[in-house]
Formats: structure tokens, sequence, C-alpha cells
């Protein structure tokens, strides 16, 4: 369970269990367009209006500020991981090198199941989108009702299995065509947010960002639950670092790409939101379609046929991308057989994981088939936020005890008192009463990662790209992460518990024993290539 590997067995000796190479066709504005697309789905459009209406009201776009921070910062940890270790395992090759293969394999399993679960839910409000598109007020007239089975799964949605095929089919075929099919949508995408912002602003007015009770009507408390909501529209840029093995120059268009595309999701984000406040006061803002009734308001009502339109579109591109990562992480898991290694197979001739990706793309469409958005929605978030959490503490561990061949206690403290005080911070925000714990908790953490980073050298930077001023980035994203955790309902880590008991019977069962016998395989195969004294059977051997 605490088996590590290196960077370089995870680039060559692991990477070879796939047979065929991944083909390195990706530029940096085809990683910015897949960061870009992956991010701008639906969550703008879902969170923006309950969020200025019931939390942050017209200061919503400083939410989206506080939550963009805390996705770039995340983003940094994960760049510094893919510049070093450029394969398309993404987490779980980060955590499998720094805390071994247990952790690495725990993270992998819940960033699949957060990405079929939630491309599912997608895929689902893929069709709701598409009838607003069409004019048509109820979703639920494209879906086929079956009488018998349960409340929840008896509403069959063939426009979304549809949808989920169709996107399996082009990833299939090739990396770069569903690349290019990709920044053709969200270049279109882009420009229906420009329409909805240039719009906003020449229809609305200033004084509606302080009328009627202020920018702030429920204080910061209000900005941060809405900060801790929205953040969820910023969750896919992850999928850009499981392209590492199918883009060209890794060290440089890594950071461009994962970077550039949470700095440019964040602008637009941030000024949809202020359109929306500019157009209608925040408590008229309606929790439903808020841009199609805040148009019709101003007596635009082709508008919400332009807004079911684009959103549409941003579902397909963002879906694109998310099941784009999705079967490089599963390939990857395949690769260190922790599942069957037939899902680790890449296609010799499209240079694709192929059957990695017809297998998730099935359960994907099986999923958005029967069961409805609410169900799923619930577990999706939990999940996410523990990998990122862990991501972050990989980074500072790999670069203080690792790299640096510092003792690994001093580093273990800190991390633990980081997590500690974070748990302590959000609980006192909680409990509204116990305001004193804010500050007392929150100045352990200044304090703690101060002393730390006087007291504990970090040498051997890597040379291609690092993260600036560690720890601090680290260690608010640590901090972040927890603090929007505690911000889910009960149901959620209820849920993630059982889950999480599933995939660990899973790996004793059967993924541990998996990588055991094939380990040992791979030992017995390098003694007998060693044993070959012809230099060209030695070679043949060893591509077998």
């Amino acid at each position: 369970m605490l088996a590590t590997w290196t960077p370089d067995q995870e680039l060559n000796q692991v990477r070879l269990r796939s047979g065929a190479d991944m083909k390195r066709k990706l530029r940096w504005y085809d990683l910015v367009a897949l960061g870009v697309g992956g991010m701008l789905g639906v969550g703008v459009f879902v969170t923006t209006g309950p969020v200025a209406r019931n939390h942050s009201g017209p200061s919503v776009f400083i939410s989206y500020i506080i939550a963009g921070i805390s996705a770039l910062l995340s983003s940094l940890c994960y760049t510094e991981f893919s510049v070093q270790i450029p394969v398309a395992g993404g987490a779980f090759s980060y955590l499998r090198v720094t805390f071994g293969e247990f952790v690495g394999y725990f993270a992998g399993a819940n960033i699949l199941m957060e990405y079929v679960l939630s491309n599912a839910a997608v895929a689902r409000s893929f069709t709701e989108y598409l009838c607003s598109a069409f004019g048509i007020s109820d979703p639920n007239s494209w879906r086929v009702e079956v009488p018998g089975l349960l409340q929840g799964y008896n509403k069959l949605d063939f426009s979304a299995v549809a949808l989920v095929l169709i996107l399996t089919f082009c990833l299939c075929h090739s990396t770069k065509e569903s690349s290019i099919l990709n920044l053709i949508m969200t270049a279109f995408h882009i420009v229906f947010f420009g329409f909805i912002i240039i719009m906003g602003f020449c229809n609305g007015s200033v004084e509606n960002l302080v009328k009627p009770t202020g920018l702030t009507p429920n204080g910061i408390r209000g900005v941060l639950d809405g900060a801790a909501i929205v953040y969820f529209s910023y969750i896919g840029y992850d999928s850009v670092s499981t392209l590492a093995e199918e883009i060209q120059n890794p060290p440089v268009t890594l950071p461009v790409g994962i970077i550039g595309s949470v700095f440019i999701v964040s602008g637009l984000y941030c000024l949809m939101a202020l359109a929306l406040c500019v157009m209608v006061p925040y408590n008229q803002i309606a929790e439903k379609a808020s841009y199609s009734m805040a148009f019709q308001r101003i007596g635009w009502k082709w508008a919400g046929n332009i807004v079911g339109a684009g959103a549409s579109l941003g579902i397909v591109a963002s879906l694109l991308v998310a099941m784009l990562g999705q079967a490089r992480y599963l390939c990857v898991i395949g690769r260190a057989r922790l599942v069957p290694s037939w899902l680790s197979k890449v296609h010799p001739s499209t240079g694709t994981p192929l059957n990695a990706t017809v297998f998730l793309g099935l359960c994907t469409a099986s999923i958005a088939l029967f069961t409805d958005l609410d169900i799923v929605i619930e577990i999706i978030s939990i999940g996410t936020l523990l990998v990122f959490y862990l991501v972050a503490n990989a980074l500072i561990y790999r670069k203080y005890v690792l790299t640096s061949k510092n003792p690994p206690f001093p580093t273990l403290s800190f991390l633990f008192l980081i997590t500690s005080c974070a748990i302590a911070f959000s609980i006192s925000w909680k409990l509204e009463q116990q305001w004193w714990g804010l500050p007392l908790f929150g100045g352990i953490i200044m304090v703690v990662t101060a002393f730390f980073q006087y007291t504990v050298p970090c040498l051997g930077q890597p040379s291609e790209w690092s993260v600036p001023f560690m720890p601090w980035p680290a260690a608010v994203s640590i901090f972040l992460n927890v603090f929007l955790m505690t911000t889910l309902k009960m149901l959620s880590f209820q849920r993630f518990a059982i889950w999480g008991l599933l995939i660990t019977l899973f790996y004793v069962l059967y993924g541990v024993h998996s990588t055991f016998e094939a380990e040992e395989m791979g030992m017995e195969m390098e003694m007998a290539v060693n044993e070959v004294p012809n230099p060209s059977i030695q070679l043949t051997k060893l591509v077998v």
C-alpha cells in the first residue's frame, strides 16, 4: 500500500504497458481551449442566480473572484506536478509517486467516480437546455417515463445517451480532431458569453449593484458562503493535466494551458455575474433560468432561446473535455494493474486509450439514461475537493522531503497542523457564535506556515517550472479545500463513506494482488532479457 514509484518509472517502465504511445499532436492553444471548454459548462448559469439572491447579493462577482483564487492555487500545484511527471495519470500518478500506491488509487477512484457521475448529470442537463433553446418549458417532455421504476430512475433520457455515445465515438477516433471540435465550440461559447456580458452592461444600471440593501447585503459571510457554492463552476482544469502525454513541449505548454485557462474562465465568470446583477436588482433575480428571466424583464424574450442554445453548446464542450480526461485516468490506473490491464491499452493507429474510452462512455451513458440529476450531484463535489487537498499536501511533502532530503517529521507535523487548524476554523465559521475562533485559528495557520518556511529548507527546485513562494500557495490551497468541504451536506459525507469502503474492498481483494503479480512478472522478464547475449534479441524481448 505504501510502495512508491519514481517519476522515471512512471514515464518509461509503466507507460510501456500500454503497448503503443499516445500521439503528441496538441499545442498550447489546444490545451488552453480544452481547459476553458472543460470549465465553461452550465455551472455559471445554474449557480449565479441562487447565490446572488440568497447569499452574496450583488457581490456575487467577489464570490467568483475568491473561488477563482482557490482554483488558481490548486492549479499551480497540478502544474508543477504535471511538468515533473508528464504522464496521463494526473493526480493518480502524482500521489502514487509521493504517498504510495493506495493513496494514489484512492484518489484516482474518486476522480473517476466524480467524472462519470458529473458527466451523466451534465448530459441530462443538456436535454433541459436544448428544450429551452427550442422554446419548450418542460424538459421531461423529451424523456420517456417508465411506470414501475423507482422515483428518480423512471425517466429515461435518450437524448443524453445519444450525446454521450457520439462524443465517445469522436474521442476514440482522434484526440487532435476532438481538440479541434472543442476549439470551435469553445470559440462560439465565448462569443455567446460576450453577447450576454455586453447586452447586460448596455441594458442595465450600475444602481442595481447597491439597491436595495447595498453591495453585500449578507456581509462577508454571505460572500464566502457564495464562494463555496460557485467554486464548483471551476472544476474541470484538472482534465488538462491528463493530456501530458499528447502535447508538444510539456514544460512550456502545461503551465500555459492549465493556468491560462483558469485566468480566462475567472474573468468571464466575474463579468457574467456582474452583467446579471447590473440588469436586475439581486432580490428580483430568478433562482432558475436566471439569465433568461433577466432578459425577459428588459423585454428580450427571444434572448432566452439564445441562452438555452449557448448553454447546450457549453455542455457539449465541457462533456467532451471531461470524457477525454476520465479515459486517460483509467488508462494509467490500468497500467498500474489496479484494474484489469486491457483498460490500459492504447490503439496503435489512433493513439487513444480506446478500451478505457468505450468502457467509461458506456458507464456514463447507462447512468445518464436512468438517474435523475439530484441523486448523483451530492457525492460529486466532496471527491473532487479531497483530491485537490491531497495534491496540495503531496506537493509540499515532495518538495520538502523527497526532493530536499529533509527528515519527514517536520513536514508531516506542519501538514497535520494546517489541516487541524483549517477544520477548527471551519467549525468556528459554522458555529456563528464562536467568532473568536476565526482570528485564532487563522492566525495560527499563518504563524505555522511562516515558521515552517523559515526553519525547513526547500532545496533542489525543478529547473523547468515550480510554484513560487512555497509553501504559501499550497498551504492556502489546503485550507480552502478543507473549508469548502465543510460547507457540503452531511449526506455527501455519508455517500462518500460508502463509496470509500467499496473501493477499499476492491483494492484489498483485487488491486494489491494484481499489482504485486505485475511487478513479479516485470522482474522475471528483466532477468530473462539480461541473460540473452544478443542485443537484437534483448531489444525484441524488451519490446514484447
